[in-house]
């Protein structure tokens, strides 16, 4: 690298919030099933202590070396359903077990206690979402998705209505420690199988045995760049300055990702270049948008920004690295991002114009604190309506809403550290029960027959 390319990539670290925001490695669980929950859990902890005892380590080292601030260190598991489904016995043993291996091997969190049930149930899914509340209230560092719709598949209404009421259970059972558990949930559509990100990571069944998954952070490098820019600039010369940036961030995400993969032993899975991110000022997705020409995030204006934002982000980072996967794009938690919480407080953005916005972002309604009073077939209608949108648009979308038990519009709750805080979202009160009862399944759209 030139002298100059050095010493950007420093200012960027030191001034502009560039770091990596997770190494990540996911473990293929599938020959730790037996019939008897124990003896699966002892191979369990065996296995993810064995492959990943020197991730936290190396992940130090790396950062050390080369001065990159690594945030996070998580590792990410096979759906626990399908290991559920060999055995009788309580899942929540394997939400346990998987705690046990969190807190040795020091990573942050630990993904993949989730069902896949975009077409139908097992009797391990059935169970595995069941448990889900008691499994999170039981455990710190322990994350848990549902993938409940497909391009493929449709959307699995059944799955949806059950999905409202466990939102709601996770609230309540954790409501003295400000609804956490609901946080460490996400209900997907078209969950991708190699996500690096919490709470949604999982080691697909796709994915080879072990492997390693890099997820960069760069918004407030992105908004810096933009802040030099013209205010006459036309849009398309701001599409290309995030073009380059993201090039920029994403070559620094690959580097990171063979280094530990060289470390480790393991081999290199996925950059995802994603924008996450955090409640510190600065590193905000919604002020990229304001740097945009928006006076805040939630004008009108704001879902065409977003969506060339997701785009550039793309084209940059897809030249910088062999292998894009994960979510990859902007993601858009409101209690996670300064400018949000910001636009939230003021009434600017509204659970409506986050809907819109979810249909060009790259994941969904994501960390939305809504009211404790909500009922279930509220949230499993916000669940049906964000499912559509990645159903017809062939993208991933996802719901992540913490029912905040005793508390109204207009109060906040303060998660601390990366989840954040923010003020608690007006929601929609019309009734949905009878269709939300009406279970069944919505059919997969015209352009899933793509064969």
């Amino acid at each position: 690298m030139q002298t100059q390319q050095i010493l950007e990539t420093i200012k960027m670290i030191d001034e502009d919030y560039l770091d990596i925001r997770t190494i990540t490695i996911g473990i293929s669980l599938l020959d730790c099933i037996d019939p008897d929950i124990h003896a699966s859990c002892r191979k369990v902890e065996e296995k993810i202590c064995r492959i990943a005892k020197d991730l936290v380590p190396v992940a130090e080292e790396i950062s050390r070396t080369y001065g990159i601030p690594i945030v996070n260190k998580r590792v990410s598991v096979t759906p626990i359903s399908l290991l559920c489904s060999a055995t009788q016995g309580d899942p929540i043993e394997y939400a346990l077990t998987l705690e046990r291996c969190a807190q040795k091997l020091g990573v942050d969190f630990i993904g993949g206690y989730s069902a896949l049930v975009q077409k139908g149930y097992t009797e391990g899914d059935r169970r595995l979402i069941r448990s889900i509340p008691q499994a999170l209230k039981q455990t710190s560092h322990v994350c848990s998705s549902v993938n409940i719709g497909s391009t493929k598949a449709g959307i699995n209404m059944n799955a949806v209505k059950e999905m409202g009421q466990i939102i709601r259970d996770c609230a309540e059972l954790t409501k003295d420690d400000n609804c956490l558990g609901a946080a460490k949930l996400v209900v997907f559509c078209n969950a991708p199988e190699d996500n690096p990100f919490m709470a949604g990571a999982f080691h697909g069944v796709g994915e080879a045995d072990c492997v390693i998954n890099v997820g960069v952070s760069g918004p407030g490098v992105v908004r810096a760049a933009l802040a030099k820019a013209s205010k006459t600039a036309p849009m398309d010369e701001l599409a290309d300055l995030i073009k380059r940036t993201a090039f920029k961030i994403t070559r620094m995400g690959q580097m990171v990702g063979v280094l530990a993969s060289e470390k480790l032993g393991i081999p290199f899975g996925i950059v995802d270049l994603s924008l996450a991110p955090t409640p510190a000022i600065g590193d905000s997705v919604a002020h990229i948008l304001e740097e945009m020409g928006l006076s805040t995030c939630g004008a009108y204006g704001t879902t065409a920004c977003l969506a060339m934002l997701n785009d550039a982000v793309k084209k940059g980072g897809v030249m910088a690295t062999s292998h894009v996967g994960g979510l990859s794009g902007a993601f858009i938690p409101v209690s996670e991002d300064a400018g949000m919480i910001d636009a939230a407080r003021s009434g600017v953005l509204n659970l409506e114009k986050l809907e819109a916005m979810t249909a060009v972002c790259s994941v969904g309604l994501d960390m939305i604190i809504i009211p404790g009073d909500t009922p279930a077939s509220i949230i499993s209608g916000i669940i049906a309506d964000e499912a559509a949108i990645g159903m017809v648009n062939s993208k991933t979308t996802a719901v992540r809403l913490i029912p905040a038990v005793g508390k109204k519009v207009g109060e906040e709750l303060n998660f601390g550290g990366l989840l954040g805080h923010g003020p608690i979202m007006k929601v929609n009160m019309a009734s949905n029960e009878i269709m939300i009862d009406r279970g069944g399944r919505i059919p997969a759209p015209l352009q899933s027959l793509k064969n």
